[in-house]
């Protein structure tokens, strides 16, 4: 794809202020509630500090790097001397074996020093990944509503790949530039300080230069990781659902909202661009200039008899273990600012708080009624989804919960499962309140099955026991699947329990996934059972065979059904009607059909439903 910068870029500057449909932004209030990062040179410093690696083998390679540069620096005096003492004669096979070992002696010391350095960058960066990765699975899932997918990836693999490369890549050039040049200006001060003087001059012309021009390198890295990321979390959401984006005609305008990414990153690489282009040209032009200078001046002292002609020889090459090093100190400091940038977002996710899976005291007993106490809950303050609910879920017992779209029940669901924190209220188990419990602990002895039916990439078998402490048997997982009525078809696949099932599950047909799910479920074993609509996606056979199922796994555990259909709920023990997050009828079938005016339209609808075409769901 080719840019006409002048006019393509320039027109579209002011529609990249704004967000448009379906392209990945930034959410300001979850900004504001998780924290604005800010980074600076001590707070990565202190992040570099924080990750595991080799301080000992750091130390070696920085000695090794000192004793590699001072190798290097001992070449000029043996130039110098071999020079002004130049004859056949004085060329002996010690001289040049002396030189040649100091060749070798400087190339395997700094090789090992540069190999050593870039094993403590990986250990760095593989340490800086581990903590990262660690800090996203614990995070709640309140973080998560307000953060992509994809942007979250690239924070944990591009973010880090630019702290990678300052270590691995520009370290070692840093620290032997550093000891070359102060190791250099110190010899040319002993040789001829008149000269030497001069020389420094362009040190801090090269700082004042790469000053200003550094803390612009900051911010365009800094907004250069920024759109990578949400790039990256555009085509996450697409390519994960590619399937929608054809059947929906919406490859144009997805083209769209990627291209803004790209015209975007092609900017910022634009912007890149024009620093480079002044940092380099003018540093060779200053490097050159002062090249001319010590010649046409180090010439002058030569004819003048105060400077030895091997002594311009070896100041020549002193200036030029001081020109180069200032190329890769500049190149370090760039990138070091790229690091900087890039890390802002790290060190922020770092200090998040994260769940405690671990505080708290283990389930003892969880046949006990679960109670919500006047509980309330909203995601966005002002903005309620439960008001004051208050239902006592009795242990072995079935209760559904019924209402229209939007009122609250997978909310509900979710704070049982300690997903999010109750607003007020507390939820109890008996007579003690959940959060007392290990969050560890407390999920082990749920059994959830979603409206979705989540399936992972891998075989059926890893499904199965996604998330079991200690692998199932044979005859445990064969058990699960015969009591989800999964067996027949898992028998029917060319690999059985070994099949690979795609991305997402995208080999197996819904109702198959849904079955995988509920088989999960069983596997684990547990006191209390959560069904989000688990027989949504099963024919009328199907649903019945599950049900039958169901209803053996459910004797003696307590149950939670959210349900759309009659059939689901119209033999549980309990049912809750939600209406916008208020509960405003609970009873039995009987007891709300004569009751409640809501639930008695409900359970109409869905007789008409099955007298015209069998189970169907009920749009509230």
């Amino acid at each position: 794809m080719a840019y006409d910068e002048d006019k393509q870029l320039t027109d579209r500057s002011g529609e990249d202020q704004a967000s448009e449909p379906g392209e990945a932004r930034p959410n300001e209030s979850a900004r504001k509630k998780w924290g604005n990062p800010a980074a600076n040179l001590g707070s990565f410093l202190k992040l570099l500090r924080q990750a595991e690696f080799s301080r000992p083998m750091l130390v070696v390679a920085i000695l090794m790097s000192v004793a590699g540069t001072l190798a290097g620096l001992v070449v000029p005096m043996f130039t110098k001397n071999l020079v002004d003492g130049f004859s056949m004669s004085s060329m002996s096979w010690g001289h040049m074996t002396g030189i040649g070992l100091l060749f070798l002696m400087q190339a395997v010391i700094s090789g090992l020093a540069v190999y050593m350095l870039n094993r403590v960058g990986q250990h760095l960066v593989a340490s800086l990944r581990e903590r990262l990765w660690t800090k996203l699975l614990r995070l709640p899932v309140a973080y998560y509503d307000s953060h992509q997918t994809g942007e979250t990836i690239s924070r944990l693999t591009s973010d880090t790949a630019v702290v990678k490369g300052l270590i691995s890549e520009h370290m070692s050039g840093f620290l032997n530039g550093i000891i070359s040049i102060v190791g250099s200006v110190a010899v040319l001060l002993y040789l001829d300080w008149r000269m030497s003087l001069m020389l420094l001059i362009v040190i801090p012309l090269s700082f004042a230069i790469m000053g200003p021009l550094g803390r612009q390198m900051y911010r365009i890295s800094k907004g250069m990781q920024d759109e990578n990321a949400r790039f990256t979390a555009v085509l996450n959401r697409v390519l994960s659902e590619i399937r929608l984006v054809k059947a929906s005609n919406a490859e144009k305008a997805e083209f769209e909202n990627g291209r803004q990414g790209i015209i975007s990153l092609f900017r910022y690489g634009l912007k890149e661009a024009k620093v480079q282009a002044v940092v380099y040209p003018v540093m060779s032009v200053v490097m050159m200039l002062l090249m001319v200078v010590i010649i046409g001046y180090g010439g002058m002292r030569v004819s003048s008899g105060a400077l030895s002609a091997g002594g311009l020889v070896a100041f020549i090459l002193y200036l030029m273990q001081i020109l180069l090093p200032i190329s890769q100190i500049t190149q370090f400091v760039t990138q070091l600012q790229k690091a900087i940038g890039a890390t802002e977002t790290m060190i922020a996710t770092l200090a998040l708080e994260e769940e405690d899976r671990a505080t708290g005291a283990p389930v003892a007993d969880a046949a006990r009624p679960i109670r919500l106490d006047r509980v309330s809950f909203a995601y966005k303050e002002g903005e309620p989804v439960l008001r004051e609910v208050s239902i006592a879920m009795n242990p072995g017992k079935v209760t559904a919960i019924v209402g229209p779209s939007g009122s609250g029940k997978t909310t509900l669901f979710s704070l049982l499962e300690r997903f999010y924190e109750p607003v007020e209220g507390a939820i109890l188990l008996g007579e003690e309140r959940v959060d007392g419990y290990s969050l560890a602990s407390w999920r082990g002895r749920i059994g959830y099955v979603s409206q979705e039916s989540p399936v992972i990439s891998g075989t059926i078998r890893d499904n199965l026991g996604y998330g079991l402490e200690r692998e199932a048997t044979q005859e445990e997982v064969e058990h699960a699947a015969r009591m989800a009525y999964a067996d027949g078809f898992i028998g029917e696949l060319p690999d059985g329990y070994d099949t690979e099932v795609g991305e997402r599950g995208i080999k197996l047909s819904g109702g198959q996934r849904q079955r995988i799910a509920i088989a999960r479920a069983l596997l684990r074993d547990p006191a209390v059972l959560m069904l989000d609509e688990a027989t949504s996606s099963l024919d009328s056979k199907s649903e019945i065979e599950v049900q039958k199922a169901l209803s053996n796994l459910m004797q003696g555990r307590t149950t939670l059904v959210i349900a759309h259909r009659l059939s689901t709920v119209v033999n549980a023990d309990q049912i809750i009607f939600l209406d916008k997050g208020i509960v405003t009828g609970t009873g039995t079938h009987e007891e709300l059909v004569q009751t409640h005016a809501l639930y008695r339209e409900f359970a109409a609808h869905q007789l008409r439903m099955q007298d015209q075409e069998g189970p169907g769901n009920w749009q509230g």
